[in-house]
């Protein structure tokens, strides 16, 4: 919903490496499916890949800005939703330890929006297996966001709502996410572009 490019945009400007997202997970699938058991199976695929990946990042000695399309802490927002109580103390116990060793971001950026520009989004993405995510499931996954971002406080954080701007297709709108992002963000701050209107 706008992450990836973002992120690549930011790379490419920054001269900056640039990490992804683990975005083949064999259990996504069921997920989707709602297959007994793949919630948890997903969520601890994701978990373990996501903190492989920043690891591996932390300890390139590579000169220069690192770029990522997400940090650590997203995964817990999902397994809050998605978990059991059982499972989510079984995983809240590998989050905990995988945790410990990683390495802050100097600027989170938030990219904030509405379920239903969230829905036309993820439909305009073509995700097949995504077609089937329903209102209600992105309305509790926009709200834990919020929920978590509001409290965020391990980095910087500059929160962009993006509902009635689109800085993929429409260069005007990234160029003024650009110009903002250009000066320095310090603690919690809030963008709100002007879009088309």
């Amino acid at each position: 919903m706008g992450k990836n490019s973002l992120a690549k945009v930011l790379a490419e400007k920054t001269h900056a490496r640039r990490i992804h997202d683990c975005e083949d997970n064999p259990f996504l699938a069921d997920f989707y499916k709602e297959a007994p058991g793949s919630e948890f199976r997903a969520q601890m695929y994701f978990l373990l890949e996501r903190q492989r990946i920043l690891r591996e990042a932390s300890q390139d000695t590579a000169p220069g800005p690192l770029v990522s399309n997400f940090i650590f802490e997203k995964d817990r927002i999902f397994a809050n939703i998605n978990l059991d109580n059982e499972e989510l103390k079984l995983y809240d116990r590998y989050y905990e330890m995988l945790a410990a060793d990683m390495p802050k971001p100097d600027l989170v950026i938030y990219l904030q929006a509405k379920p239903e520009v969230l829905r036309q989004r993820v439909a305009k993405k073509g995700h097949v297996a995504e077609s089937n995510i329903s209102l209600e499931y992105l309305e509790e996954v926009a709200k834990a966001y919020e929920h978590f971002f509001f409290r965020y406080s391990g980095s910087d954080l500059l929160v962009v709502n993006t509902s009635e701007i689109d800085f993929v297709n429409r260069n005007q709108d990234l160029q003024e996410l650009l110009r903002r992002l250009e000066q320095p963000v310090k603690g919690t701050q809030y963008f709100l572009p002007l879009g088309q209107g």
